[in-house]
């Protein structure tokens, strides 16, 4: 993909990966089984309930995206594809903060982490030229002030997350399934 543009490199991750919405959604599940987990076993075990399912969003959303029907595949030397590596290594860098978190206040480690996925987000508007990844990602992370603010469960935290992602990738996949493959 030499001499691409901005906007065509966009318009081929968005095409390629339904606007990045099964994703959204394979997020959205791993943070609903963590409310599950946290809700019936443990909120400790939810910690790791949401490990294993952040490190599944991936493929699930890859197979979540086959079974729309498409490609999963963005071109080759797109450079927004180097954005999304460099914004998962970031989101990694992350995480053992909002471990160490926990393990003084269990109760903050989920609003943590909705932090950190929402601040993620915000540079998905870059690589897929969506202004819906900034309120997506805003309104994660006022979820997460807000659930420390009124001292929520884990369970219910975890919960919010689950419904606010599955509310924008439902969105985000709509707006993916009508964009013209380039």
């Amino acid at each position: 993909m030499t001499n691409t543009t901005l906007a065509q490199a966009q318009r081929d991750l968005r095409g390629g990966y339904c606007a990045g919405g099964p994703g959204v959604l394979a997020s959205a599940l791993a943070w609903g089984c963590a409310a599950l987990v946290a809700a019936f076993v443990s909120p400790r075990q939810a910690v790791i309930a949401l490990f294993v399912g952040g490190m599944l969003i991936h493929p699930v959303g890859l197979l979540i995206e086959k079974l729309l029907g498409g490609s999963g595949k963005h071109e080759p030397g797109n450079p927004m594809a180097v954005l999304a590596m460099e914004s998962t290594i970031l989101m990694l860098l992350c995480l053992p903060i909002a471990y160490v978190v926990s393990l003084y206040r269990l109760d903050w480690f989920f609003p943590a982490m909705l932090l950190i996925i929402g601040g993620r987000y915000l540079l998905f508007s870059t690589m897929y030229g969506l202004r819906t990844y900034w309120l997506l990602g805003g309104v994660l992370a006022i979820a997460g002030f807000v659930s420390v603010a009124v001292m929520a469960s884990p369970a219910a935290v975890a919960l919010v997350g689950s419904l606010i992602e599955f509310g924008f990738a439902i969105h985000l996949t709509r707006m993916g399934r009508r964009e013209p493959v380039a």
